[in-house]
């Protein structure tokens, strides 16, 4: 099994530049130095090349690059589309742990540039908070990068599937069918179930049933609604049903975990 690195807490990081955002000008190279600190690279923009240690990367948004002390990268860029880059400068205490890919793609190009603008508007407000927000949106973004580098890289027809079981469980007591489900990610019924159970492990049917229960669940231990009230909201018409369908999934039924209060179980994958 492989283990994700993670730094233990904000201290094992300390920026030695403020987050920074440049358009790179047209006439842009980079012949960099041995590096003395960590550098955070990440490509919002543009299209460029970068070399390492003899090796050759192709820039475009949602490129990151994490480079060591030592390291001399070089990079040029296409000067009518100019590279628009984030990076930071830091060092990482003997406690700490930094990925060891030194590229990756995020494919979450939103979340990417959000958590480089909290970083940049965090650690300029100039007070402690601001500081550690910033090192904690470092190691985030660090994150994402071990993330990217060893998750199997998801097509098109992923993202819609994801993007569907995230409908499912955002809103579980809708009466949703798989025929509709399928048009969402633009498939087949067929192709869709197939494809759903790949990515999830059990058929959409079931994934609905799953993330119903997980929400009745919380809902008896969070809220005052009756087990009639909870069945009802998650599109149960048949209490007994209801009560039966839960207990099968969890071990207990909904008047016993009410009783209890036990806490929710995880969501549905």
């Amino acid at each position: 099994m492989t283990h994700r690195p993670v730094l233990a807490n904000p201290v094992d990081l300390q920026l030695h530049s403020p987050p920074t955002f440049w358009r790179c000008e047209p006439s842009w190279s980079w012949v960099s130095p041995p590096l003395q600190d960590h550098l955070l690279w990440c490509v919002l923009d543009g299209i460029g090349r970068l070399e390492l240690n003899g090796n050759t990367r192709e820039l475009g948004p949602g490129i990151c690059a994490v480079f060591a002390p030592g390291d001399a990268p070089t990079a040029s860029h296409d000067p009518r589309r100019r590279l628009l880059v984030f990076g930071m400068h830091f060092a990482v205490s003997p406690t700490g742990v930094v990925p060891g890919e030194r590229w990756a793609e995020i494919p979450d190009r939103v979340l990417l540039g959000a958590l480089a603008r909290s970083s940049d508007t965090a650690f300029r407000r100039g007070d402690p908070l601001g500081l550690r927000q910033a090192e904690l949106c470092l190691e985030q973004l660090l994150g994402l990068i071990w993330e990217a580098a060893h998750s199997p890289r998801r097509t098109a027809v992923d993202t819609a599937i994801e993007e569907v079981a995230q409908s499912i469980r955002q809103d579980p007591g809708r009466d949703w069918s798989v025929q509709e489900l399928a048009a969402a990610a633009a498939l087949s019924r067929a192709q869709f179930t197939r494809r759903f159970i790949a990515q999830h492990g059990i058929a959409p049917a079931q994934y609905v049933i799953q993330a119903r229960i997980d929400r009745a669940h919380q809902l008896l231990a969070e809220t005052g609604m009756s087990v009639t009230q909870i069945a009802a909201a998650l599109g149960y018409t048949d209490v007994p049903y209801f009560s039966r369908q839960y207990k099968q999934r969890t071990g207990h039924s909904p008047s016993e975990d009410r009783a209890t209060g036990r806490a929710p179980r995880q969501p549905a994958p």
